[in-house]
């Protein structure tokens, strides 16, 4: 199914998202935006149905779409060992 990406859910959206792992029906989908991952949750039925129409019905049963990945601020020499600055105006 990755190698027919392309083919089932157009060129447009392969640009922009690609299935990353299939877990118990799952299928992971990373988007390169959180504009685009937005978009592909309002489709996913429409997904569901075209990945279902070339992998098999009950193949994949639900998507998990996500964006990039954010980075941790945890690290660094900025970073304060503990739970950090709190309001000290109380």
């Amino acid at each position: 199914m990755v190698g027919q990406w392309a083919v089932i859910v157009g060129e447009h959206i392969a640009e922009h998202a690609n299935p990353t792992a299939l877990r118990d029906g799952v299928l992971n989908i990373t988007a390169d935006s959180t504009a685009w991952a937005t978009q592909l949750r309002m489709m996913h039925r429409q997904l569901l149905a075209k990945i279902s129409a070339v992998a098999g019905t009950g193949v994949v049963k639900a998507l998990k779409i996500t964006g990039p990945t954010a980075p941790s601020w945890r690290k660094g020499p900025l970073h304060i060992a503990g739970r950090g600055p709190r309001d000290t105006y109380g």
